[in-house]
């Protein structure tokens, strides 16, 4: 046996040896083409890389909003089972009270000895006086029947607590783990396109920043240089970006102001502010700041108001991009909105043609 081994293996030369490299080297090809990273393809020109970039960009904006919606189920999950919890041992504190009392009347009943009632009676110097004794220890009695009845609800109540804690606890536990798979989706799509804009040069890599996601149309640019943007929420509230569109309510106006307010700001992926912002943690923030809660998700955002259409947009209505309604803007009038666009372009002033454009609500 140990001499057919030594063959098979002597025989591994030639052609076969050269099929199994060919083999090995593609399949590393493979696995870097799936990675995204792009180091099978060293020449890619620097329009190549852009797209490569902005494609990453937009899938870990995706797994972005898939973190932000399973981290807010995770808190309310977090929420119910503390809840859940802190009533389970309110319960128990009064099951204890409880106990204690049937111990007590347990107590008293054997001191008061097994005598028969018949011979109490006969020995008892007052008769009428013993007789509403009877009648009062059938009542204690009576209620101590009632209070067992109660530590056994009570048991029962706790028991359903704490099955209700496990299975959210269950529910937790998996929140967690989809968060971690999430965020590892996230940071491999941001090193991978980190990756690609190193290979452009420092001028090429401030002209995609400059541009913006999707190609960047230059329009952006133009837009941002038109005026100085409204610097309160009155302002905001008769003026649009070009001084031509008033947002329709005070709320709206406010939002618009603080979106205005929070130009430049880096994004960060998962952050609400004060001083960054993912997409749908922008538009959350600024209508915060109006009073107005809005849920985290772009996937539930488009689903807190009014679907308008695209040409009955007014400022403070929130605009969707792309079929998986993976990002989203504030429109501040006159076809621009305000957005987080990704790690490479702060918050800013864009056009809503820049992307594809899925929807539109108004907050209401």
């Amino acid at each position: 046996m140990a001499a057919h081994r030594r063959t098979r293996q002597r025989s591994i030369g030639g052609n076969t040896a050269r099929t199994a490299v060919t083999i090995a080297l593609a399949g590393a090809a493979t696995a870097t083409a799936f990675d995204g990273v792009g180091h099978a393809d060293p020449q890619l020109s620097p329009t190549q890389v852009k797209a490569k970039v902005d494609t990453l960009y937009k899938e870990a904006e995706v797994a972005t909003e898939k973190y932000n919606g399973a981290e807010e189920k995770a808190k309310t999950a977090e929420k119910h089972l503390r809840t859940l919890r802190d009533e389970a041992a309110r319960k128990e504190d009064r099951l204890n009270s409880a106990r204690e009392a049937l111990g007590s009347m347990a107590a008293a009943q054997y001191r008061s000895g097994g005598i028969d009632p018949a011979v109490q009676l006969a020995l008892s110097d007052d008769p009428d006086r013993y007789l509403d004794g009877a009648a009062f220890a059938e009542r204690v009695g009576t209620r101590q029947s009632a209070a067992v009845a109660g530590v056994r609800k009570q048991l029962r109540e706790i028991e359903q607590l704490r099955g209700a804690a496990h299975v959210e606890l269950t529910s937790l536990k998996a929140r967690q783990a989809e968060l971690k798979r999430q965020k590892k989706t996230i940071t491999g799509k941001l090193e991978a396109a980190r990756g690609l804009l190193a290979r452009l040069s420092p001028a090429e890599r401030t002209h995609y920043a400059e541009q913006g996601a999707e190609g960047g149309q230059q329009r952006a640019s133009r837009s941002s240089t038109r005026g100085p943007a409204p610097a309160t929420a009155a302002e905001a509230g008769t003026s649009g970006s070009t001084g031509t569109t008033a947002a329709p309510t005070s709320r709206a106006a406010e939002a618009v102001a603080f979106a205005y307010a929070k130009l430049g700001s880096p994004y960060v992926w998962g952050a609400t502010g004060p001083n960054a912002f993912d997409c749908s943690g922008l538009t959350q923030a600024a209508y915060r700041s109006a009073g107005v809660s809005l849920p985290r998700t772009t996937y539930a955002q488009i689903n807190a108001g009014q679907r308008v259409t695209r040409s009955e947009l007014q400022p403070g209505d929130l605009v969707f991009f792309y079929s998986g309604i993976s990002h989203v803007g504030i429109y501040v009038g006159d076809g621009q909105m305000i957005h987080a666009p990704n790690p490479s372009a702060p918050v800013r002033l864009a056009p809503i043609d820049q992307m594809p454009f899925a929807g539109a609500t108004r907050v209401v």
